[in-house]
């Protein structure tokens, strides 16, 4: 399970407070009004920011005091996680050997491996650059999957694709988060995306982490607070 227990983090004089838990293997949306927090729970779970206050723990293991690259997450920004100055191969093969280090045998194929499963076969040589947006997209999830990690954390990666594309990644997401068994989170600004990928939400509001709750019976009877987001017509 990740457990965050009595989470509190105060930044810029922003505070965000919660609890929750989730298991292994579950499909989770993180929604909610721009500001309210989303993006910041993502980074207490990764590592990148401090508790002030409260614990989070993976499978009864305290991950409060590890640096990011000692916690079992991988995470996906906007920006695809891609360095622009190398290759796609080059950029998957750093999932393996962070130092850049040459890659032995089994690992190079196993980023060949990753890089024919996203449909990108015969792309390993190019830069980002010269890659679209979805098989960008497409390379970075390749770099998730070759991390092999428990916990992945999406925070709106594919916000800058059209619907369909969209759609088709998250399906991606899908398929590698059944193949591995990883919890996923979700950071999305589109209710849809909740509805099709996610087995239950956790809301935020106002700094507030409410607990996760079933997508369907949330949707079907959303809080006063889900309503008035709903209805502002976010996304």
């Amino acid at each position: 399970m990740l457990v965050l227990d009595a989470m509190r983090v105060v930044m810029d004089g922003f505070t965000l407070e919660g609890e929750f838990s989730l298991a292994p293997g579950r499909q989770v949306a993180v929604i909610g009004p721009s500001g309210a927090g989303k993006s910041t729970l993502l980074d207490v779970i990764a590592g990148f920011l401090t508790l002030d206050q409260g614990r989070v723990s993976w499978q009864g293991r305290d991950l409060s005091a590890l640096p990011p690259q000692d916690r079992p997450v991988s995470m996906l920004f906007q920006d695809q996680n891609l360095f622009p100055h190398l290759s796609l191969v080059r950029n998957l093969g750093l999932a393996l050997r962070p130092d850049g280090g040459r890659l032995q045998p089994e690992e190079a194929e196993r980023v060949d491996s990753a890089i024919s499963r996203m449909g990108l076969a015969g792309l390993a040589g190019r830069k980002p650059g010269a890659l679209s947006g979805g098989q960008q997209a497409r390379g970075a999830l390749a770099r998730v999957l070759l991390q092999a990690r428990p916990i992945i954390l999406l925070d709106e990666p594919f916000a800058a694709l059209g619907p369909a594309l969209r759609a088709e990644m998250l399906e991606e997401v899908t398929m590698v988060a059944k193949a591995s068994g990883a919890l996923v989170l979700l950071v999305s600004h589109d209710p849809s995306d909740a509805r099709n990928f996610a087995q239950e939400v956790v809301f935020v509001d106002q700094g507030r982490v409410h607990a996760p709750v079933e997508t369907k019976a949330l949707f079907d009877d959303p809080p006063e607070a889900l309503q008035a987001y709903l209805g502002a017509g976010a996304g």
